[in-house]
């Protein structure tokens, strides 16, 4: 068996306009494929019905359902940027557009050392918070300028959250480090950390009609008796 090549990471913030580039991926499902290309524009802004996108590459290298995630390269074979998106329309062709890997490196690294953990298997033993909370709507986040995350609309008094400083109306957006989308994403999280516990819980709070953000530390609680 060949051995893998390992990629090297190339410089995203040096691109210029025309330079050439090559996509590689899995377009269709149908395994391994590569198109070549053209660096259209740089720091293209982009937005969709459920996210918005900023700096992006713009490619008209051919960028397909399967290319996402897949690696952009320039003509030394390092990756300067990675797969994300393409304009569908049936009057445009050519529009493609990969995040730069200068936005993409910290993440890389933080997923590198990020410690690895398992789902705490004793139910009884799961890190609780003492909250509830709902998922936020487009409408809503749109309307007041929210951030997305897990919206609470109950902390309860003397547990884990109330103890740190976490009120009711915050919005819980990131986890020890990890993005929180909504309410069955926290649990979902929480699922991995024991009672006992102390982690940094980023919140966005309103103030003065403005959403701030601010890290906390939770130490984690048991879950009482009556919610079991």
């Amino acid at each position: 068996m060949k051995e893998i090549k390992i990629a090297q990471l190339g410089s995203s913030d040096d691109l210029v306009v025309g330079e050439q580039v090559v996509a590689i991926g899995n377009a269709l499902g149908y395994g391994q494929s590569v198109t070549s290309g053209w660096v259209s524009a740089l720091n293209r802004d982009i937005s969709t019905e459920d996210s918005e996108a900023s700096g992006l590459i713009q490619t008209d290298a051919a960028i397909n359902p399967g290319n996402s995630g897949g690696a952009l390269l320039n003509m030394n074979g390092e990756v300067i940027g990675i797969n994300a998106a393409k304009y569908a329309d049936s009057q445009v062709e050519g529009m493609g557009y990969a995040i730069p890997i200068s936005k993409a490196e910290p993440i890389l690294e933080e997923l590198m050392n990020r410690e690895t953990r398992d789902k705490v298997e004793d139910s009884s033993k799961v890190g609780y918070m003492g909250i509830k909370a709902a998922d936020l709507t487009t409408e809503a986040i749109q309307m007041y300028n929210m951030p997305a995350g897990a919206f609470l609309t109950e902390v309860t008094q003397g547990g884990a959250a109330d103890k740190a400083g976490i009120k009711k109306g915050d919005i819980i957006v990131k986890l020890d480090g990890q993005k929180v989308s909504g309410k069955d994403d926290l649990v979902s999280k929480l699922q991995y950390y024991e009672s006992g516990e102390t982690i940094e819980v980023v919140i966005a709070r309103a103030d003065s009609g403005e959403y701030k953000e601010q890290t906390v530390e939770v130490t984690l609680g048991s879950k009482p008796a009556s919610d079991k």
